[in-house]
């Protein structure tokens, strides 16, 4: 008896292991900002970048998001404002200095869900790798609006594919 409750524990354990949850994290640096002012410490999106954000939005037509972050500034909040109305769901503000503190948010609050993250050219590179995954460029210039980031997260092992979306910047 013992070894029956010694075997049927270890096979329970392994399973859970082996069918550990799959979450996903879309990773996207907000749409082109409005510069006319300069001095705008924290611009909304240009023309150009609003049509960025629909043309996200169109991209990702076929997600069920489950939850939004976003760092708390005017151009990264609308860039995801079409894909919380679509999927009826809130964005939630991170501390662009902290992302170790999203990364153990989302794999604690958010395992086996769809979430994504609006960031800037300085940090998504670096969210990439706090989340476990390999940096799959050397970095984004200030000009790189097109480039979309996929985590596939399943234990400890993050794969990451990156995608171009709406109009091309390098052409």
């Amino acid at each position: 008896m013992k070894k029956l409750l010694l075997f049927l524990s270890i096979t329970l354990l392994f399973t859970r292991f082996t069918i550990a949850q799959t979450t996903e994290v879309w990773i996207v640096r907000h749409a082109e900002k409005d510069k006319t002012n300069p001095s705008d410490k924290n611009p909304g999106l240009s023309e150009e970048g609003k049509i960025r954000a629909g043309d996200l939005n169109t991209f990702l037509k076929k997600e069920k998001l489950d939850a939004a972050f976003s760092t708390p500034f005017n151009r990264t909040h609308q860039t995801l404002d079409s894909l919380i109305a679509k999927n009826k769901i809130t964005v939630t503000d991170y501390n662009v200095t902290e992302p170790k503190d999203l990364v153990e948010n989302i794999k604690k609050n958010f395992a086996g869900k769809t979430v994504i993250v609006a960031g800037h050219s300085n940090t998504v590179l670096e969210l990439i790798e706090a989340f476990g995954g390999k940096r799959p460029k050397e970095e984004l210039t200030d000009d790189d609006y097109d480039y979309i980031f996929h985590l596939t997260l399943k234990g400890d092992k993050a794969r990451v594919k990156m995608d171009q979306y709406g109009r091309p910047h390098h052409l």
